[in-house]
């Protein structure tokens, strides 16, 4: 067990437990292709979910990470779209839990990292295996390995850890 103390530009005053090791031990139906780095070495949300290497996770993970100044840049997406809603549109739809100020990521970062909420998880792996309709979608309208098919779709599946490359 870890205790993590959070002080960054997103959440400061902020402390939980890593009870599970990196990366080990993930709920038996939750099953992500990416990892954080992946996700974040591929392009994720306009280089712009983070504005800085956070300390709270390992340094490892941001290496080739590509930060954008002050707004997303589709550019720095790997499919060179915006797959994403603003932050206020997620706190609109009540979609932000209090302790993970900036959504879905980085309650996957903090699982990953081995910090376990039950219900929470249970929200957040729910929220994950929803993301499956657009996996049929690209099925049904895509060949296999056409990148150029359904890019925002593919981009987003990207940012929950769904691999669309091998789609």
């Amino acid at each position: 067990m870890k205790i993590i103390h959070v002080d960054e530009e997103y959440q400061t005053g902020y402390e939980y437990t890593s009870i599970e090791p990196i990366g080990k031990n993930f709920r038996e139906d939750f099953k992500p292709e990416l990892t954080p780095k992946e996700m974040l070495d591929l392009g994720i949300f306009g280089g712009n979910y983070f504005i800085e290497t956070p300390n709270e996770f390992p340094k490892e993970w941001f290496t080739k990470t590509k930060f954008s100044d002050n707004f997303a840049d589709n550019n720095l997406n790997f499919y060179k779209v915006n797959a994403s809603m603003s932050l206020n549109e997620w706190l609109k739809r009540g979609w932000i839990y209090p302790e993970d100020p900036k959504g879905w990521f980085l309650w996957y970062c903090r699982y990953y990292y081995g910090r376990r909420i039950e219900d929470e998880d249970e929200r957040q792996i729910k929220r994950w295996k929803n993301m499956k309709r657009h996996i049929i979608q690209l099925k049904n309208h895509c060949q296999s390995g056409d990148l150029n098919c359904r890019r925002r779709q593919r981009q987003s599946l990207l940012h929950w850890a769904y691999d669309s490359r091998k789609m």
